[in-house]
């Protein structure tokens, strides 16, 4: 199949004209479909090879478990860190957002590049100076709390690279509803590796009798990863599982690109909404076993900071609260958003508002019962985790198809800048300020900071509110563009063609 040599445009829009071949229509915007861009369930030639195409869809969601390990493994031994470099809340929050201002930067750089070169020598580029320099921070030293914080930066730069990428080789294996699966699956991998860097980190450390190799265990797994990506990862052509492996090509510039989604009402709402979501999860994620452990002590139920208790328990939580959170956000989607136009953005909306209740409890029992706070910690995280597969979806059925993987890069980018890149790191601070040089108060210190997450769970769940308002009108342009109305799924003809005409070409 050839891409067809004419070029039309819809308002601002560079687009081409192509067709596709399918044995069946499905409504655009539906679960199936809206993860799935343009292509329905069909029996179509890949480009890969299904068993090549599941063996790389484990290696990839492989290496996305360790990416989150790598993330939280640090918070699961962050009381011995603060003890060997002798540093203050403010100080050992910045180990975070170092790591997150490096991956925030570069995600662009690397969404870029992945537009317009081989995907698996980027990733493996990224990944091999993530494994280094992951390596390297496990052998610094008392004085250089600095080198730390830099290796940590660098640590970023695997993550950077992998995020952007790995997700369009996805898309570029599976078509339809498969890969509406495949997409969440690897999606699942982030709560349950961020809850296993917590467990690992920490059991490591305690296994050994030093913290160092809590960071040196994802280095190690992630060898093998490296591995096995160079041997069994392709790098399909790019649109290959729409295109019979033949792929497509870049349409519009950039900057038409940026000024067509700044233009879109649901995403920069649902953006804003994603970065209050960030600053809420990365704060938590970072400092809520530091807090359980302080709440101990405060109860005198252990002589000093670091229970290994807690990260523990909060790792298990973590894995639990992100599967279940995960997979009923997406029933839910899927069972109201054909009878509620706007249900997606009100099941986030209700998902951040019903958190802020169940943090404040947290907050507040932590000094009475360690058993009641975990009890609300798993509903705050479990109401928190329906947004995830929800927002993935919201993303691409308001954004047309050639625009979506700027509009990843972007939302990235903007989530972490305003979101968990500096909450660990402002939280700290505050805490530091609140009763400054006084051991005996760290616990109502960090409590006290710890306040400012309801706030901001409150001001993104209006942000999904206001979404709600736009997304109705802003899904139906998406459809119109690409020439689809809403319609039950029906018999077709036999090889029918979807043609992408200048209403609906993308």
């Amino acid at each position: 199949m050839e891409p067809r040599a004419s070029v039309t445009s819809f308002k601002d829009i560079p687009v081409r004209r192509w067709s596709l071949r399918s044995s069946c229509s499905l409504p655009y915007g539906s679960f199936a479909n809206s993860l799935a861009s343009l292509t329905p369930d069909a029996e179509e030639k890949p480009a890969i090879s299904p068993k090549r195409a599941y063996v790389t869809m484990v290696v990839l969601c492989y290496i996305n478990l360790l990416n989150y390990m790598e993330r939280y493994t640090i918070a699961g031994v962050l009381a011995d860190i603060k003890k060997f470099f002798d540093i203050n809340d403010s100080m050992a929050g910045l180990l975070q957002t170092v790591f997150i201002c490096s991956f925030l930067l570069l995600a662009p750089l690397f969404g870029y590049l992945g537009d317009r070169y081989n995907r698996k020598y980027i990733m493996i580029g990224g990944l091999s100076v993530w494994l280094l320099t992951a390596t390297a921070s496990s052998f610094v030293n008392k004085s250089q709390f600095w080198l730390l914080a830099l290796l940590r930066g660098l640590v970023g730069t695997g993550e950077a690279s992998y995020s952007t990428v790995a997700p369009t080789i996805i898309s570029d294996l599976f078509t339809g509803g498969k890969r509406s699966i495949m997409i969440c699956i690897f999606y699942i991998f982030i709560p349950v590796g961020s809850g296993l860097g917590y467990i690992t980190g920490r059991g490591f450390a305690s296994l050994t009798g030093d913290w160092h190799w809590a960071l040196r265990i994802t280095p190690i797994m992630g060898s093998v990863g490296l591995i096995l990506m160079i041997v069994l990862c392709p790098n399909p052509p790019r649109g290959a599982a729409e295109t019979h492996g033949e792929g497509v090509t870049e349409q519009s510039s950039y900057l038409e690109d940026v000024k067509y989604l700044l233009k879109n009402k649901s995403y920069v709402w649902s953006s804003l909404g994603v970065t209050a979501l960030a600053f809420l999860t990365g704060a938590l994620a970072f400092w809520l076993p530091t807090f359980l452990s302080r709440a101990r002590v405060y109860q005198k139920l252990s002589d000093k900071p670091g229970d290994s208790s807690d990260s523990y328990i909060f790792g298990a939580v973590t894995v639990a609260t992100g599967i279940l959170g995960g997979a009923l956000g997406t029933s839910l989607s899927r069972r109201f958003r054909d009878k509620v136009p706007n249900a997606d953005p009100l099941i986030c909306a209700v998902g951040m508002l019903g958190s802020v209740p169940c943090l404040f409890i947290t907050i507040f029992v932590a000094s009475a019962s360690i058993p009641a706070t975990y009890v609300f910690i798993f509903l705050g995280e479990l109401l928190l985790s329906l947004n995830w597969a929800v927002l993935a979806d919201i993303l691409l059925y308001v954004v047309v198809p050639t625009r979506r993987a700027t509009a990843e890069a972007l939302q990235i980018t903007v989530g972490h800048l305003l979101g968990d890149a500096g909450s660990p790191y402002l939280l700290g601070v505050i805490s530091d300020a609140i009763y400054p040089g006084s051991p005996e108060r760290n616990f109502d210190s960090l409590k006290y900071s710890l306040l400012l997450c309801p706030v901001v769970g409150i001001v993104g769940g209006v942000f999904f509110v206001i979404t709600a308002i736009y997304i109705a009108e802003d899904r139906k342009a998406v459809q119109q563009l690409l020439g689809e109305e809403p319609q039950p799924p029906q018999h077709p003809a036999p090889e029918p063609s979807v043609e992408l005409s200048n209403r609906g070409n993308v």
